[in-house]
């Protein structure tokens, strides 16, 4: 016999928010108001309608995340938009699908929503539909987002050539490290102060790549935004969409002195930690120091790693493909006095 579960004062039976709740939770977050929407979300609207603009290219792109508490509609938005940024689009429209277990209820919804909204007004975008449930199939959160946005021209992984130079901005790790300070701070008990374990943390806010994506379009042949497999992952990904190898140099790769320390301190190769917040650009030669003195100007760090190169036609693309970190790290087993 099913044991009968007590129901908190915020849980909301299964289905559809009713629509005074979606008033509340949903439709008073709907990020910035674009005249370009004709018809946004809207109890009994099935779809929205949108005026595209005169010569502009769609870009389309979409992503969940599963399972996240806090910050999760921010993170919703970011990886989503980091991958909008990639093609050099500028993010516009968002529909949002959130499903929640009952017990999680209205607030819940309207705290994610909340987030969404923030960061959607912060990027430009108009929320113009989704849909919202709470079930009891699920245990976690389920989040889903799917992102348009528009641009001037086409990135293509063909459009790489040899000679190209390899940027790396930001840091590399930026995510997997705020992730393990997050998820798992006792793998950092020792190795950081917690003050520093806080500021890690705090990562979290540079996954963006917007910023990068809107001063590299006009000089970049192609934009990558590296996550699972790192630095190593996102190269290969690209020398096999290019056709083309590359040479790096390693120690040219940026990375955070505290990236450094808990690398020593817990044995994992941080060129291959997720790596959301750092952009990868190939750019031709003769475009190279603009690209610099741009990023210079706008004090946002930007490293050169290294060029492309024609493949040898014994060789392999790259190195060989992504193997992520972050995985096995948070599956270390706790600390013997975390389990007393």
């Amino acid at each position: 016999m099913r044991e009968k579960r007590e129901t908190s004062a915020n849980e909301a039976r299964s289905g559809k928010l009713a629509p005074d709740a979606l008033e509340r939770a949903v439709f008073a977050n709907t990020g910035k108001i674009r005249s370009e929407v004709l018809v946004g979300p809207a109890v009994g609207e099935d779809a929205a309608v949108i005026r595209w603009p005169e010569g502009k290219l769609l870009v389309f792109a979409s992503d969940p995340i599963v399972g996240a508490d806090l910050g999760s509609g921010r993170l919703l938005v970011r990886v989503n938009v980091n991958d909008i940024a990639s093609k050099g689009a500028e993010p516009c429209f968002i529909a949002v699908t959130l499903i929640l277990p009952p017990e999680m209820g209205e607030s819940a919804v309207a705290s994610i929503m909340s987030e969404i909204h923030d960061e959607c007004r912060v990027n430009g975008i108009a929320v113009v539909g989704g849909h919202t449930e709470l079930n009891d199939l699920y245990t976690r959160p389920v989040l889903s987002a799917a992102l348009i946005g528009t641009a001037d021209r086409v990135f293509r992984a063909s459009d790489v050539t040899s000679g190209d130079v390899l940027f790396v901005s930001k840091h590399i790790g930026i995510e997997g490290m705020a992730i393990l300070a997050s998820d798992r701070p006792d793998l950092l008990e020792g190795v950081f102060s917690k003050e520093e374990t806080a500021e890690i943390r705090g990562w979290m806010s540079l996954t963006s790549v917007l910023s990068e994506s809107r001063l590299l379009r006009g000089y970049a042949s192609f934009m990558h935004d590296p996550t699972e497999g790192g630095f190593m992952g996102g190269l290969d990904e690209i020398c096999r969409l290019a056709g083309l190898d590359a040479d790096i140099s390693v120690g040219a790769v940026p990375l955070h002195p505290y990236t450094r320390r808990a690398a020593a301190a817990l044995g994992f190769d941080p060129l291959r930690l997720v790596a959301s917040g750092s952009m990868i650009a190939a750019v031709p030669a003769d475009r190279a120091d603009s690209v610099q003195s741009a990023f210079s100007d706008a004090s946002i760090d930007i490293a050169r790693v290294g060029a492309m190169r024609a493949r040898r036609e014994d060789g392999e693309p790259c190195r060989g493909g992504a193997s992520e970190e972050l995985w096995s790290l948070l599956k270390r087993a706790k600390r013997a006095k975390d389990l007393a």
